[in-house]
């Protein structure tokens, strides 16, 4: 076989195997004109079955993607969907806040974006997350430990049929429960590089915005919070601390009758601010109701859950069918188990 024949059949295989990878998607509703960035999503099944789909989209970064880092962007709760780590964080896109009128909301460029210089994988995940589904019925329980396995296979996939990043420099990224998922899958990356026979992730690193590492400690920290952002007096403060010894929330150990008092007191002087900014006004009251005001903190999520559930949204992330209703419900405070 000569060289221009096995040029021709390399790259017929580079071609092919690269169009089974993903859609490209060029225009979204809600967004005026063709997008000014490359976005591909697409599903890699996990398993030998395949019976769980991991739903990603992929942003090419907007400067130099052939050197460019790789990041993996995972969303916290667990549960929430990826497309808030995409619309509402880090992404080239978000949702424009204007009252909803039954249409689809519109979409607008950002300035901040990571896309200017990494190219990322947002990726829905556990199954049931944001577009991402299974096939089993029931689905299987699951822990940190198999998402973890289950990421880093997505990873070996995603990157097979993408060779052209896996020289790119990779990070691990995230937000609020990723940080009891992140630094495990680093730990799972670093021990298969050493594995023979699979294209080692060129890992470099991990970053991790406001980790959930240990909900029990952090949670009592909201108290030393509170009183250095002088939500609290120094009185009660002090009280708290002479009467809980540094546990005011959970039941173990058992807490002093004082203890309970000065906690419930604690509780009323803080009871109605924004557990994510404290600067803005609370309006948990209006998270499950259809009279959410565009001032409200969580107004943009309200409007990408609308976004995400119109059929021509779907149809243009070449969404499959028939999988699942919702892709994305917005969790409060309270929900998501965070403040």
């Amino acid at each position: 076989m000569n060289m221009t024949l096995k040029f021709l059949l390399l790259l017929l295989f580079v071609l092919s195997h690269h169009a089974e990878s993903g859609s490209i998607v060029k225009f979204l509703p809600g967004f005026e004109g063709p997008l000014p960035f490359e976005l591909e999503t697409g599903y890699i099944g996990m398993g030998e079955k395949e019976e769980d789909q991991l739903f990603y989209y992929f942003i090419k970064s907007e400067n130099n993607p052939e050197e460019d880092p790789l990041l993996l962007w995972l969303e916290g709760a667990p549960g929430s969907s990826s497309l808030s780590g995409l619309l509402m964080e880090i992404g080239p896109l978000t949702v424009k806040t204007e009252r909803y009128n039954g249409s689809v909301p519109s979409l607008v460029s950002t300035t901040y974006s990571w896309t200017k210089m990494a190219s990322i994988i947002f990726l829905d995940q556990p199954v049931g997350s944001g577009f991402s589904y299974s096939s089993k019925t029931p689905l299987d329980n699951s822990t940190d430990t198999i998402e973890v396995n289950k990421i880093h296979e997505f990873l070996q996939k995603w990157l097979s049929k993408h060779p052209q990043y896996l020289s790119n420099p990779f990070y691990a990224t995230g937000n609020a429960y990723a940080g009891m998922i992140i630094p495990a899958l680093v730990e799972k990356i670093s021990k298969e590089n050493y594995i023979c026979c699979k294209p080692p992730i060129n890992l470099q690193g991990y970053v991790i915005g406001n980790p959930v590492t240990d909900y029990a400690t952090e949670r009592n920290y909201r108290v030393q919070f509170a009183h250095g952002m002088s939500l609290i007096s120094d009185e009660l403060y002090e009280s708290l601390k002479r009467e809980c010894n540094g546990n005011y929330f959970n039941v173990d150990p058992p807490r002093s009758k004082k203890c309970l008092k000065l906690v419930e007191e604690f509780n009323k002087c803080t009871d109605d601010i924004n557990a994510y900014d404290i600067l803005l006004p609370n309006c948990d009251d209006q998270i499950d109701s259809e009279n959410m005001e565009p001032d409200c903190f969580y107004y943009k999520y309200y409007l990408e859950e609308r976004w995400a559930n119109t059929e021509s949204v779907r149809e243009a992330l070449h969404i499959k069918k028939s999988k699942f209703g919702a892709i994305y419900e917005y969790r409060g405070p309270e929900k998501n188990g965070c403040a």
